[in-house]
This record gives structure tokens, C-alpha cells and sequence, in this order.
């Protein structure tokens, strides 16, 4: 490189250092925002986790000293009272409000509250489902099973979450109509599903034996459990 050459060279880099010191004296504001922004971000995010363990803590605490009252009636009124700062939150008290309203013999109160959760829009389906199932089988001796029939299978369309909880009560519901050929048929099912829980294909098992049925014991999941 000649002499020449070295001193353009000099000389760009000299201009490009002062026009990046410019920018950085005109612009330089722009990454102390950009800095904080991330740093605040961060501590928001902790601050925003902190918040809702402290609702949760909060949340389980109320529903620990409304379960550790002696009335029943007393610890229905407890859970109904307990602050909840998420519709989640509010259909879980609610449910366990409810069940303590059945287990002091208001039945209806119980069943109204449930079908509240159930129909509550700003909730997950998840927690709807469970709310409709625990409502309708609560009313089971109350109500006809052409009542209750549609809305249990409902719940047990395939790929539902309660699927196989629905098919169980519809296959009660065979059984009260004194229907046990489609009892045994449902449970029969319900033994062969995949998805199927120990506790639940045992009672499956049982129930088929007690009606005089055989059960089709090939390839039955949790075979080995």
C-alpha cells in the first residue's frame, strides 16, 4: 500500500469513528432505553410470577382454614367466601363448595353451583366438564335417565376428557333401565379402552361378572398393574 493509500485509509477511519461517536452522542439515549426495557422486563416478569404464587398461596390457604371447620355447612359457606382473583380459581372453590353442600344434604344448592361452573364461559372446558358430569350424577336418583341420558353421552363422545367416567354412568343407567345386555356391551368397551385407569377396569371387571357376563380378558390394558 502506498503512502497515499495509508493515509485515505487513516483518514476514513477517523471519519467513520467520528461519525460513529455522533451517532452514539445524538442516538446514545436509544440503548439506555433499550437496556432498561430488557432489565424491566425481566424484574416485571419476576414480579408478575411473585404475584400469582402469592394469589395461589393465598387461595390455598383460604380453602385449608374453610376445610378445617368443623360444620359442613360452615366450610361450604367458607370455600364460597374464598377469594379468588382467576375464574380457574373461582369454579375450583365453587366445585368444592358444592361438595360440601351435598355431603350436608343440599343436594340442590350443590347441583345449582355446579351447573354455574359448568356453563361459565370464561373457564377451560376441562373444568366445565367436570363441574356438568358432577352435577348430572348427583342427580342420578333424582332425575329420569331419559333426563340424564343425553347429557351423559355428551360427555362421552370420543376424545372427550370424561369419556369413560360418561360411559360408566350410562352403562348405570342400562343397568337401573334393566338394560344389562348394553351394560355389559358399554363395559365390555370401556374395559378394552386404552385410556382406561386401573381403579376404573376393575370396577368394569366386577360389574360385568355380577351381571352374568364374561369378560373379554385379551389384551386388556394395565394388564400387567
Amino acid at each position: 500500500m502506498s503512502d497515499s493509500d495509508s493515509f485515505i485509509s487513516e483518514v476514513n477511519d477517523e471519519v467513520r469513528k467520528d461519525r460513529f461517536y455522533a451517532a452514539l452522542r445524538r442516538y446514545g439515549w436509544l440503548g439506555a432505553i433499550a437496556v432498561l426495557v430488557i432489565v424491566g422486563g425481566a424484574a416485571l416478569n419476576e414480579y408478575n410470577k411473585a404475584q400469582e404464587r402469592a394469589k395461589a398461596e393465598a387461595l390455598g390457604d383460604g380453602m385449608l382454614a374453610a376445610l378445617s371447620l368443623e360444620a359442613g355447612e360452615a366450610r361450604a359457606r367458607a370455600l364460597a367466601d374464598v377469594p379468588a382473583e382467576t375464574p380457574a380459581a373461582e369454579a375450583v372453590a365453587a366445585m368444592m363448595a358444592a361438595a360440601e353442600q351435598h355431603n350436608t344434604g343440599q343436594t340442590g344448592l350443590a347441583v345449582e353451583a355446579l351447573n354455574r361452573v359448568a356453563t361459565n364461559g370464561d373457564i377451560a372446558p376441562i373444568y366445565q366438564q367436570i363441574a356438568a358430569f358432577k352435577a348430572l350424577t348427583l342427580q342420578a336418583d333424582r332425575v329420569s335417565a331419559d333426563t340424564l341420558r343425553p347429557q351423559f353421552e355428551a360427555l362421552a363422545a370420543p376424545g372427550q376428557p370424561l369419556s369413560l367416567l360418561a360411559q360408566e354412568q350410562l352403562a348405570l343407567l342400562d343397568i337401573k333401565e334393566g338394560d344389562t345386555a348394553s351394560a355389559i356391551t358399554r363395559y365390555q368397551a370401556v374395559l378394552q379402552d386404552a385410556g382406561v385407569t386401573a381403579d376404573l377396569q376393575q370396577r368394569a371387571l366386577q360389574v360385568i361378572v355380577s351381571l352374568g357376563g364374561t369378560p373379554d380378558l385379551d389384551n386388556l390394558p394395565n394388564a400387567g398393574n
